[in-house]
């Protein structure tokens, strides 16, 4: 490894050759201020066009400033991080992009969490010495993320994440000198474009340029209206994040707190969605048992490699992107739809009550699930199955809002008969959990033997793509496992090009799967984040008396009382869809 030392605020440093000035000013504790940069370490990506020029620090012997972000290091640099002149060159250039920055603070989603902001105070900028015109931009309202692009700051890292790691491509760059923004093709609006709405935009944007749809004042409506049962569920990457929101470390389990405080905010039925991420096991491993036997007998149109269906930023991408494939993926609805539609029939009829009375509300890790529960398949003569779907994040703002002091709050547990889960639905939350669960109870129902190592580490990991051939006693099941909208494309290629020896593949769109999902507490792509949520979420997992979808007590009920078997008539008519081709509609 070649080297070359330096000096950084007369600090001696040595580092690999092609490291840049910023890297190296962090290995001896120094902070450079930054916002176009950004470092993804849970997908490698990097976002440096040393475009913002926060970053500048002087090298001597050169007549202009350098930007740390993409100037590396030679060997005898003598670099001045704070000078008199850096400063001054940053606080300028801040105040240039305050000049052009809307004055909404104290109303912007992004209040607090703003970076943009954050460095503002940090560099004690109080009055803004450049005024003139200000640039505008339509706003743009989709059913998930909301783009007020007067407040970008050109600072691409949504570009970034949308074509490089995401691989979808719907923002990049128009426009030149004043009128440039990052916007859409022919900026037309999110929902008519081909964006997934996985939320990976809005998980990086430094700003309030990119935001979710904010629905909690909905939710208020419905609790407050006293014709409406409100129920609500809480997907299972949820209790692994929330708590950092109150100043919890990350991986910190808060499910019992979590329920509480659902409680205390009025909802009258607090449910699990785990409960139908093992209804959704039932469905998707009978479906991928019935399409395994038709291959063994010798049927060679049967749809090999299902794909699993949990994830609507996933859907998304393969109806934009894949439509000549809409017949691979499994046809099983999501947890959250599932919930919904087994939430406004099933229960609707335990409490008396019709499905237009109740009010079924999701909290998600996810962006994309307020765009799933919208779609029209989803609609009974026009009622939604999931009416409402917040994220982490607003779930977060609405405890504070009540006042509820989260860390003294009583554990408590969810209501019956929807809130009962074994290990095998928590796992649903990280990359590899849904397939793992799908294991252990397809082996079981294929084999009639019972599965005595219910942990397949082989399938855990935080690598892109995975790989792993499990033994269904005889029979080896080619197993393919991808996170990431980019590692997704890798794989469906593959099938395209008839190059796939996988019988099952598990897809989640966003890096580490929901656990690192658009409405997620905000982990700017630390990858120690994202791992301490993956741990959590095995370690509740374990603790399970219960570990297999299958052996859900309310699971058999279930199909006892009301949808009769797996993939039968009543349960093809409430808990599968259909996909459509929506390559069409974003080529308008």
């Amino acid at each position: 490894m070649e080297t070359v030392q330096l000096i950084i605020d007369n600090k001696e440093v040595v580092v690999e050759k092609g490291t840049t000035i910023l890297e190296a000013a962090k290995t001896i504790g120094i902070d450079i201020p930054t916002l176009c940069y950004m470092k993804l370490e849970d997908t490698n990506f990097e976002n440096k066009p040393g475009g913002c020029r926060v970053c500048v620090v002087e090298v001597e012997g050169r007549r202009n400033l350098a930007p740390a972000c993409k100037s590396e290091c030679t060997a005898g640099m003598n670099i001045n991080t704070h000078s008199v002149r850096v400063v001054n060159a940053r606080r300028t250039v801040m105040e240039l992009i305050l000049s052009d920055h809307p004055f909404e603070c104290l109303v912007c989603a992004k209040s607090g969490n703003c970076e943009l902001q954050s460095l503002a105070q940090k560099l004690g900028i109080r009055d803004i010495a450049y005024k003139g015109e200000q640039s505008h931009y339509k706003s743009d309202q989709s059913p998930a993320i909301i783009r007020e692009m007067d407040k970008c700051i050109m600072c691409r890292r949504c570009e970034t994440a949308c074509t490089e790691v995401q691989t979808v491509g719907v923002l990049s760059a128009i426009n030149r000198g004043f009128e440039s923004v990052v916007a859409t093709a022919f900026e037309m609006d999110l929902d008519h474009s081909s964006c997934t709405f996985c939320g990976q935009c809005v998980a990086v944007c430094p700003t309030g340029a990119l935001t979710e749809r904010d629905s909690t004042r909905e939710v208020m409506d419905a609790i407050v209206n006293p014709t409406k049962t409100v129920i609500v569920n809480t997907a299972p990457a949820v209790r692994a994040a929330l708590g950092e929101e109150f100043g919890m470390p990350a991986g910190t389990l808060v499910t019992g707190k979590m329920v509480s405080a659902l409680r205390k905010i009025g909802f009258n039925y607090v449910f699990d969605t785990d409960f139908a991420a093992d209804l959704t096991i039932m469905e998707e491993g009978t479906e991928l048992l019935g399409r395994l036997g038709k291959h063994l007998a010798g049927d060679k149109d049967v749809k090999l490699p299902m794909l699993t269906s949990c994830c609507p930023g996933w859907v998304s991408f393969f109806e934009h992107q894949f439509p000549d494939m809409l017949d691979i993926p499994s046809t099983a609805k999501s947890p959250q739809q599932m919930f919904g539609a087994i939430a406004k029939t099933y229960f609707a009829d335990k409490l008396g009550i019709k499905r237009e009375d109740m009010v079924v509300v999701s909290v998600m890790p996810c962006l994309a699930k307020k765009y799933e529960c919208s779609r029209d398949e989803f609609k009974v003569d026009g009622n939604p199955d999931v009416d409402l779907s917040i994220s982490t994040r607003e779930l977060a703002q609405m405890i504070k809002n009540f006042n509820i002091n989260f860390d003294a709050l009583e554990e408590d547990e969810f209501d019956k008969p929807m809130g009962e889960s074994t290990g095998a639905s928590v796992i649903f939350g990280t990359t590899g959990g849904v397939i793992e669960a799908a294991v252990r109870t397809a082996y079981e129902v294929h084999t009639k033997k019972t599965l005595e190592r219910v942990d397949f580490k082989e399938l855990r990991g935080m690598e892109g793509i995975r790989s792993a051939t499990i033994d269904f006693d005889g029979l080896p099941i080619n197993i393919g496992i991808a996170h990431g909208l980019g590692n997704a494309r890798k794989l469906l290629e593959d099938i395209r090009a008839g190059k796939s020896q996988f019988h099952a593949i598990e897809i989640m769109a966003c890096p580490g799967g929901c656990i690192g999902g658009g409405g997620q507490p905000y982990h700017h792509g630390k990858i120690e984040v994202l791992k301490k949520r993956q741990a959590a979420i095995y370690s509740e997992d374990e603790k399970k008396v219960i570990r297999k979808s299958h052996e859900n007590p309310d699971i058999k009920k279930l199909y006892a009382e009301f949808l009769g078997e797996p993939c039968g008539h009543k349960s093809h008519e409430l808990l599968h869809t259909h996909y459509y081709n929506k390559q069409k509609k974003s080529e308008l």
